[in-house]
């Protein structure tokens, strides 16, 4: 029942007629019983309907003090909250404001009044406004309870306008807990969250180490340490290798993980999940994050047990056979089975890989595990019919045009059609000829055409569209060091997009072959290497052996090229890559 219709039948049955009261004879077992009174009497009920009919013709200001009157003279926590709501409707934040200090007054040991005028002084920048609220209600929390309630509240200050205020405020209201070793922590990593809000990276890192100081196992401190793990991150690895040392949450350790692989580390989030399923291997999270790593490092018979581990934990009535009456797969379901599916595909076995499809029933994947039943038809042998297949994808609205259309470029691209692939990219540029994307993925076909001044032109207007945009940087800067042309420019265009998106190991790559091609072997090999240990991929083994080639180091190359093959096969450049420098596969 909505609030307003709550109070309407109220006001209704207080100011029902007497005559309308159950009489003696109806008092049997099988009668009704008669309804409870409000405690309001019929004056503020009657003041109540026409508040509620004011504020129903927008006359916001008399349903307004009608409300609030009615809440002082009842006391009612619900009558000063259906107050400030009509203000807040109103538009009117002093009148807000007004009835929550007036609630506050009237019930100054209830929290409720506290946490309403807390939002409001912060979402209309009221920030001094908000200190005394603020302390009144952390001396109100039981020393038990106070680091929880100190994360709590401080995260209100998350959406002030003026971070760095709102670091100085919290500050100062946390004062008093500073060198508490019970409550320190929580208030150090709070005030640590927000000074980085304000972009204050350096007095966040001196919040986390003064909290680890008073205590290091702390799980707030060490989530903090997490967040500011992106170099530079002065003496956090430390911090948290002395957390990990301790009985470390699981909440933490997942954090750690995904940070991990937000920074591109995989290799060390590898090693921690799998420390957390040897450690709770009835966690089924940290299967589900082990495998998915474990596939893109193409270790598929790894990821393909991880994954069935997660499946048996969190399903296991599809772990077995496909159960027709399933409801709806949720999220982490129909991530785990696409792997599987991609997984089974790889290793050629196309009947398992539709078997796993079969499994999914999520609407909002359905483009998803149509685009992948494509893709498994047209590995056994029928691109015509894969590509009848994502013609039946929708594409009513522009996210649904662009997943069917990088749906088809992506079959397009894999059985080298790539003619077909830049039509259908012209096409879809006459409607949208703005789109940088489109640029950029029809500068790739023009590229594979040939089209090489009509690729550099397209990636131009690209980056004059958004400046950016690191794909087309890269692009355009590989295209030239693969063809030896204006090295200078390439390596200017390469470290541009580097800017963008650090660590990125394709662009590291893009680098490692301009050093390559301006002579500079040691740097391209130390370059390539670490590119390589970030993502293994078939592209990079072919660089990577290329110039052990070029170093004679012939073992170390075949070897590297080995390594590529396995991860895919049917990679172009490092198949040309061989049979140009070794004569064979």
């Amino acid at each position: 029942m909505s609030r307003i219709s709550f109070f309407l039948g109220a006001c209704l049955l207080a100011l029902a007629p007497a005559a309308f009261a159950q009489t003696p004879a109806a008092a049997s077992p099988l009668a009704p019983k008669t309804p409870e009174r409000s405690a309001l009497d019929a004056q503020l009920m009657y003041q109540l309907l026409i508040s509620e009919l004011s504020f129903q013709n927008t006359d916001y200001g008399s349903a307004y003090g009608l409300m609030l009157h009615a809440a002082r003279e009842s006391g009612d926590a619900q009558l000063y909250e259906r107050a400030i709501e009509m203000a807040l409707t109103a538009r009117d934040a002093n009148a807000a404001m007004g009835a929550a200090k007036a609630w506050q007054q009237a019930q100054p040991q209830s929290p409720d009044p506290d946490r309403h005028l807390l939002q409001l002084a912060i979402g209309l920048n009221r920030l001094p406004d908000s200190l005394a609220v603020l302390q009144r209600m952390l001396a109100r929390v039981p020393a038990a309870e106070k680091s929880a309630a100190i994360t709590g509240l401080t995260r209100f200050y998350t959406r002030a306008t003026e971070k760095a205020a709102a670091a100085d405020l919290v500050e100062k209201a946390l004062a008093p807990e500073l060198a508490n070793r019970a409550t320190g922590p929580a208030a150090w990593a709070a005030i640590g969250n927000l000074r980085l809000l304000a972009n204050n990276k350096a007095a966040a890192l001196a919040a986390a180490r003064k909290g680890a100081a008073l205590n290091p196992a702390s799980d707030d401190v060490a989530m903090l340490a997490i967040t500011l793990l992106d170099p530079p991150a002065e003496g956090m690895a430390e911090l948290l290798q002395t957390y990990f040392a301790g009985p470390a949450t699981l909440q933490v350790r997942m954090g750690y993980v995904r940070k991990l692989i937000d920074l591109q580390r995989y290799d060390q989030a590898l090693d921690q999940v799998q420390r957390l399923t040897r450690d709770k291997p009835d966690f089924p999270d940290a299967w589900l994050v082990q495998g998915s790593i474990e596939f893109q490092n193409q270790a598929l018979e790894s990821a393909a047990r991880s994954l069935w581990a997660y499946v048996a934990l969190v399903a296991p009535a599809v772990a077995a056979p496909l159960n027709e009456e399933l409801a709806l797969t949720p999220r982490g379901l129909v991530q785990a089975y696409l792997l599987l599916s991609q997984i089974a595909e790889k290793q050629r076995d196309f009947a398992q890989a539709q078997s796993v499809l079969e499994r999914i029933r999520s609407p909002q994947d359905a483009a998803r595990v149509q685009l992948r039943r494509a893709m498994i038809t047209a590995l056994a042998g029928s691109l015509d019919d894969a590509l009848a297949l994502l013609d039946k994808l929708p594409d009513s609205d522009p996210d649904e045009a662009r997943i069917k259309l990088n749906a088809q470029l992506q079959l397009l691209r894999e059985h080298q059609r790539e003619q077909q692939a830049y039509e259908l990219l012209a096409q879809e540029r006459k409607r949208n000829p703005q789109d940088v994307d489109l640029m950029y993925e029809q500068a790739l076909s023009a590229e594979k055409l040939g089209r090489l001044d009509e690729m550099e032109s397209l990636l131009r207007a690209a980056i004059k569209q958004q400046p950016d945009y690191h794909a087309a940087y890269n692009a355009l800067g590989y295209s030239l060091a693969e063809r030896n042309i204006r090295l200078p420019e390439a390596r200017a265009l390469v470290s541009k997009a580097l800017e963008f998106a650090p660590n990125d190991p394709f662009i590291l790559d893009s680098l490692a072959w301009v050093e390559f091609r301006s002579g500079n072997l040691a740097l391209a090999l130390r370059i390539l290497q670490e590119a390589y240990r970030a993502r293994p991929d078939a592209e990079i083994a072919a660089h990577l052996g290329e110039v052990l080639w070029a170093m004679n180091q012939r073992d170390e190359a075949s070897a590297a090229w080995r390594k590529g093959l396995d991860l895919n096969a049917n990679n172009e450049t490092l198949k040309s890559t061989i049979l140009r420098l070794r004569g064979s596969l």
